[in-house]
């Protein structure tokens, strides 16, 4: 009897191992379908609004099960150069892994281009929703990607503390 509750013990945990995995990886994630025109934005220098950037092959997930799971690959025309003097640029910016089956956004290898300067990361939208900010980070080869990480106002209050006085109101419930 011991023995058969032991197989029974551990095809449950294998199974249960399984399923975690799936819901981590697959489960919630869905293709977030391109209108053509304002799936990329950066946010511009002179008006700080967010504003539609030029790109192609565009590619993006997104899950509703947290609101930093958006993750999108893409290729633009634009210079590096020409983007800095264009858009906001954003000094925080640390790529989010994505699934291993979203094969286009490489984390490691676009926070390493960052980080030695062959990419640069900009502002897309702030607050996208609150406390989450969109960045848009380009290679200079022109490939770019985008990903939601959490603003310094979101990080404060989703740690249970009053919003500074320099954030915006935290919406209730948060």
């Amino acid at each position: 009897m011991g023995k058969v509750l032991t197989v029974l013990l551990l095809v449950c945990a294998i199974a249960g191992g399984i399923f975690m995995y799936y819901q981590q990886v697959y489960a919630y994630y869905y293709e977030v379908k391109p209108n053509g025109r304002s799936d990329v934005q950066a946010t511009l220098l002179t008006t700080g609004t967010p504003e539609p950037m030029v790109y192609e092959d565009f590619r993006a997930i997104d899950a509703d099960s947290s609101p930093i799971r958006y993750r999108a690959c893409f290729t633009t025309p634009m210079s590096l150069g020409q983007m800095s003097k264009t858009y906001v640029p954003d000094a925080d910016a640390v790529p989010l892994t994505a699934p291993r089956w979203f094969d286009c956004f490489d984390a490691k290898e676009l926070g390493a281009a960052i980080e030695d300067g062959t990419a640069l990361a900009f502002l897309g939208t702030e607050n996208v929703e609150y406390g989450i900010d969109r960045i848009v980070a380009v290679r200079d080869d022109g490939r770019g990607w985008a990903w939601d990480q959490i603003n310094r106002c979101g990080a404060i209050v989703f740690d249970g503390k009053p919003a500074p006085d320099d954030c915006p109101p935290a919406p209730k419930g948060y």
